[in-house]
């Protein structure tokens, strides 16, 4: 421990966040006088990590020397291991830093996030012969990649684009971002140094392909590989799956094992509008966005309009607005939007220091983080029937959130009365997913900026036609019209047991699956993001991602230590599941007759998003357990062992 060592930890506090040095120094001391009134931190208001903790300077100077003092003598001790902590005592210093009550039920978690997981048992392997077919190299199918090598399954991704990222590899439009925490939305156990809290594209991308480049991913990678059919052969217990190679070659393979990770924002939802092939300007997806107009006077002088007002058209509007000579905005309904004073802000190399050098304060600032954008919001959003408000608000709660909220609005668009009424939503906040400000009310004030309130009805040669018949001339054309979110699996076909694809099963938009991940008659098909596991109210999807594949892998370590052949959810079960998964919905905001959004069906099922708090989901992919299963051992006329991924025929 050097001069040098003291000065840059006095440097580095003055950066850090209150609520996590005080957490990091309870743990570091035991002393919990810290956890007195004296030093409660308040409630964040909002989505705000309310970094000073709501404190008097003079309190949060105390907090800071402590802190300094704690860390010095756990460099003077030699670095000793952190100390135990258990569930009870994380729920209770994160109650105490967050000001506000974390239920006990959620200290498990948050205890695995501070703490790390707790090992699995291991069993001696009795079945060696288990191989596995991944569609996608997006987030979800590296996290299996990895999962799946680490249990000594040989495996191949089959993935349609030329590199790994899923979709932060195809969007690639001006302001594309995550409207989670960056240090949220990260993989367990793969560390970044975030340059800014809220990550962009290009970073985020980036550092994925870090995490493929540290687990040689690649390798396991058949890129430019887009599956067309899946079918299971029960006979031989295997999945034959067909697939088109870049050169339009068919590529067949099997394996008994197949798990999709091919994602549930991933194919783009273009609207049939009349006209469309006849503009004479550019017309394309956002999910297209063109390289040549990335370029800073690629926009000059021309007439821009973005088609929706969703959360891509909401990155792109001020990404682009100094650089366009005008913007017209086609808004069929409007957002609820949330300030956030941190989604632009930059990490300091202070922050990154104390992330680094100081054992705890990255996973304490991580729980901190879960607990204000996971499931702090969830009891708010489920209806009472007794609120006398049938349209604006839902409960108590939810109205106090209506006025935080409006306020807000009005604030930001000041005496523009026109933009306010265009502005606010008339359905209760969280009935779509929360967007954060990023300089939308901002962009809207700007004189060459117009916000239409109607959709598109048809394009002509110049421009668009609104649904009022008003044209709007036009050279560049933005589809931010979202995405086939609840066509599970499309447009692939993978056929069950019984002959029948999942479109039979499911119909064009009515998926469902146990837990989100198994489905009765499709044995041994695994899939990642499925019906019901995508998140409305708010959280890192990446967290979703890693309780799927937790189960997934505790179910096929099952099946090598147990010697079972094909596992299938039994209809029983899965029909139970969505019966509860419904009727929780039906309790939700997100049902509410003012509004649409993305995650319901045609007929107003919810398909896309968990009706549960992340916790809940947590603690069911906690463990597989096996008698919600139909279970077979191999049968002697199954094939033999073989490589996944090394059976072609064209």
């Amino acid at each position: 421990m050097t001069d040098g060592d003291h000065a840059r930890l006095d440097r580095a506090i003055a950066s850090g966040s209150i609520p996590t040095m005080l957490a990091v120094l309870v743990e570091y001391t035991g002393d919990h006088r810290w956890l007195s009134a004296r030093f409660r931190p308040t409630r964040s208001r909002g989505m705000d990590e309310n970094a000073s903790g709501g404190l008097p300077e003079d309190v949060q100077d105390e907090i800071r020397a402590a802190f300094a003092d704690a860390v010095r003598d756990w460099w003077r001790t030699g670095r000793p291991r952190r100390r135990d902590l258990g569930d009870d005592e994380v729920g209770t210093i994160l109650s105490f830093t967050t000001g506000e009550s974390v239920p006990p039920d959620v200290a498990s978690m948050m205890a695995e996030i501070v703490t790390g997981p707790q090992p699995v048992p291991t069993a001696p392997v009795v079945t060696t012969d288990l191989r596995a077919i991944v569609i996608g190299a997006g987030v979800a199918g590296m996290l299996i990649s990895v999962a799946l090598d680490r249990l000594g399954i040989d495996h191949v991704i089959l993935e349609k684009n030329e590199e790994v990222g899923g979709s932060w590899w195809e969007n690639r439009y001006p302001g594309a971002g995550v409207d989670t925490p960056s240090h949220l939305y990260s993989i367990s156990g793969f560390d970044h140094d975030w340059s800014t809290f809220f990550g962009k594209r290009d970073e985020v991308e980036g550092y994925l392909q870090a995490y493929a480049d540290a687990h040689d991913i690649r390798r396991r990678v058949r890129f430019g590989t887009e599956v067309t059919r899946a079918a299971f052969d029960e006979a031989a217990q295997v999945w034959r799956v067909t697939a088109v190679d870049e050169r339009g070659e068919p590529v067949d393979l099997d394996a008994p094992i197949l798990i999709s990770a091919v994602g549930l924002l991933n194919r783009p939802k273009v609207p049939d509008l009349p006209g469309i092939d006849d503009f004479g300007g550019r017309v394309f997806h956002s999910a297209r966005w063109p390289e040549d107009l990335d370029a800073p006077d690629s926009l000059r002088d021309r007439s821009v309009g973005i088609i929706g007002a969703g959360a891509s058209a909401m990155q792109i509007g001020p990404a682009i607005v100094d650089r366009v000579g005008s913007l017209t905005v086609f808004q069929r309904s409007p957002q609820w939007i949330a300030p956030n004073a941190d989604y632009f802000r930059p990490v300091s190399e202070d922050v990154h220091w104390l992330m680094d050098s100081v054992p705890g304060y990255r996973a304490w600032y991580r729980a901190h983080l879960s607990w204000i954008f996971n499931d702090k919001v969830h009891p708010s959003l489920q209806v009472d029937p007794e609120w006398p408000e049938d349209r604006l608000s839902i409960n108590e709660t939810n109205h106090g959130h209506r006025g935080f909220y409006e306020r807000y609005l009005r604030d930001q668009l000041g005496d523009r009365t026109d933009l306010i009424e265009a502005s606010l939503p008339d359905y209760p906040p969280f009935g779509k997913r929360m967007l954060l400000d990023n300089g939308w009310y901002a962009m809207l004030r700007e004189p060459h900026v117009e916000l239409v309130t109607r959709g598109v009805r048809s394009f002509t040669a110049d421009g668009v036609v609104d649904t009022d018949g008003v044209e709007h001339p036009l050279d560049v054309a933005v589809l931010a019209t979202g995405f086939h979110s609840t066509r599970m699996l499309y447009p692939m076909e993978i056929v069950g047991r019984s002959g029948r694809s999942t479109r039979e099963v499911w119909g064009d938009d009515d998926a469902r699956a146990y837990l989100g991940i198994t489905v009765p008659d499709f044995p041994n098909l695994f899939v990642l993001t499925g019906p019901n596991t995508a998140l409305g109210h708010g959280g890192s999807f990446i967290t979703i991602l890693e309780c799927q594949v937790r189960y997934i892998v505790d179910a096929l370590h099952r099946m090598q230590t147990e010697g079972i052949a094909v596992l299938e959810c039994r209809s029983e079960v899965c029909d139970r599941y969505n019966a509860e998964v419904d009727a929780r919905h039906a309790r939700m905001v997100w049902t509410h007759p003012a509004m649409q959004n993305w995650y319901r069906n045609d007929d107003g099922r919810v398909v896309a998003v968990l009706p549960w708090r992340i916790t809940d989901y947590w603690s069911m992919t906690h463990q597989v357990d096996l008698d919600d299963f139909d279970v077979e051992p191999p049968r002697a006329s199954a094939e033999p062992a073989g490589a996944a991924g090394h059976r072609t025929a064209s």
